[in-house]
C-alpha cells in the first residue's frame, strides 16, 4: 500500500482556485498533479505528497470556504490510482483483456474515492481515469482483469459512490479496436509535456 496521499479541491472561480494554489504550494512541499478549469466554471486542484504535507497543504487551500464547491482526502492513496492520474499505467496487455469496467459519477472527488476503492477492495487494474473539462463535472474511470472481478470492482464503486453513480457498463470479451480507445491514461486535458 502507498504512503501518499491524495487531495482534491473544486473551487467556485478560477480567480479563487489560481489564489488557492500559490496559498498551497507556498504552504507545503507537495507534488500539484493538476490545476485546471472543469466544467461548469469550476477549478481544480489535484495534489500528491506525503500524508502531513498533502494535509497542509489542503488546509491552506481551504481556508476561505466561500471558494470550495467540493474537496476530498484519501491519506494512502492506492497507487495504482495515483500512477493513473500521473498517466504512468502499463497497458501492454490491452489486446487480451478478459472484462472491461467504465465507471462513471457526477462528482470528480467522489469518482477518485471509488476508484481508490475499487482498487484497494478487488483485484482488478486501473487502465484510465478521466477528470477533465468537457464531462459537465463528470468524471470516470476505467478497470480491467477477470470478469468476476470487474464485476465486483462495479459493485464496489455503485456503493462508494451511493446516488452520485451516473453511469457504469461492464464490457466482457472487448474487442482489440475498442480496446484500443477506451484504455488510455489521460488525466486532464492539459498535459504537463504539452505545456512546454
Amino acid at each position: 500500500m502507498s504512503d501518499e496521499a491524495l487531495a482534491l479541491v473544486e473551487f467556485n472561480s478560477v480567480a479563487g482556485g489560481l489564489f488557492a494554489l500559490d496559498a498551497l504550494v507556498k504552504r507545503a512541499p507537495i507534488e500539484v498533479l493538476e490545476a485546471n478549469l472543469v466544467e461548469p466554471g469550476k477549478y481544480l486542484v489535484l495534489i500528491a505528497g506525503g500524508v502531513a504535507e498533502v494535509s497542509e497543504a489542503l488546509t491552506a487551500a481551504t481556508g476561505d470556504t466561500n471558494r470550495v464547491t467540493d474537496k476530498m482526502m484519501l491519506a494512502r492513496a492506492h497507487p495504482g490510482l495515483i500512477e493513473g492520474l500521473r498517466g504512468a499505467l502499463d497497458l501492454r496487455d490491452a489486446e487480451s483483456l478478459d472484462t472491461v469496467g467504465v465507471i462513471e459519477a457526477t462528482s470528480i472527488a467522489a469518482t477518485l474515492r471509488a476508484c481508490d476503492r475499487s482498487l484497494k477492495d478487488t483485484a482488478v487494474s486501473l487502465s484510465g481515469i478521466r477528470v477533465t473539462g468537457g464531462l459537465g463535472g463528470r468524471a470516470y474511470f476505467v478497470v480491467y482483469g477477470r470478469h468476476e472481478d470487474v464485476l465486483s470492482a462495479i459493485d464496489v464503486a455503485r456503493d462508494q459512490l451511493a446516488d452520485r453513480v451516473h453511469a457504469t457498463e461492464c464490457i466482457a470479451r472487448p474487442h482489440p479496436e475498442m480496446v484500443r480507445w477506451i484504455l488510455t491514461t489521460p488525466t486532464f486535458s492539459i498535459n504537463a509535456d504539452e505545456r512546454g
